[in-house]
């Protein structure tokens, strides 16, 4: 009994620190394959094998209800702690190779995903990319900020100098 307590308790200290929680079945999965999937995610999330009453006891207690009916079958979280977009990719990719991988659902933003929502938030640009498009964003106004800035300083300077030739001429 204590195990099991223990159990919740940790699931639900994961529920509650997690940006992002994606939950699949795995039916089907080796141990290999499972093991290879943990490891292209490891850098953003762990990926735990659960028990589901024990698990919905968890998310319940972290107030989250969206896997209630959900959790049916061999299931196993993602808990993410990075980026959700770059998990939710790799989940995606590993079950176009893995077809015994299925991605049933997810919690992100205090909001449930369904799994088209999930394949949605795959479809996504990384927060890296979204961050460098922005920055190539606000660098090239830069660039044309201090162009226009520039553009009225050069122009005086090109004036001041046609004056002179102007007067050295007349002179």
């Amino acid at each position: 009994m204590a195990n099991k307590e223990a159990s919740v308790a940790e699931l639900t200290e994961s529920f509650r620190s997690s940006t992002a929680v994606l939950l699949t079945e795995y039916r089907g999965l080796s141990v290999a394959q499972l093991k290879s999937l943990r490891n292209g995610i490891r850098q953003d999330a762990t990926y735990a094998v659960v028990k589901n009453t024990l698990t919905k006891i968890a998310a319940n207690n972290a107030g989250i209800s969206a896997f209630d009916a959900e959790l049916v079958g061999p299931s196993a979280i993602a808990f993410v702690h990075g980026d959700p977009v770059t998990v939710a990719k790799s989940l995606r990719d590993f079950a176009k190779a893995n077809p015994e991988l299925i991605v049933k659902g997810g919690y992100f933003d205090g909001n449930p995903l369904t799994a088209a929502e999930v394949n949605k938030l795959a479809d996504l640009e990384s927060r890296e990319v979204l961050l460098g498009k922005l920055a190539g964003a606000f660098k090239a106004s830069l660039f044309g900020a201090a162009y226009l800035f520039n553009a009225p300083l050069s122009q005086a300077v090109r004036t001041v100098d046609a004056l002179r030739a102007k007067q050295d001429t007349a002179a």
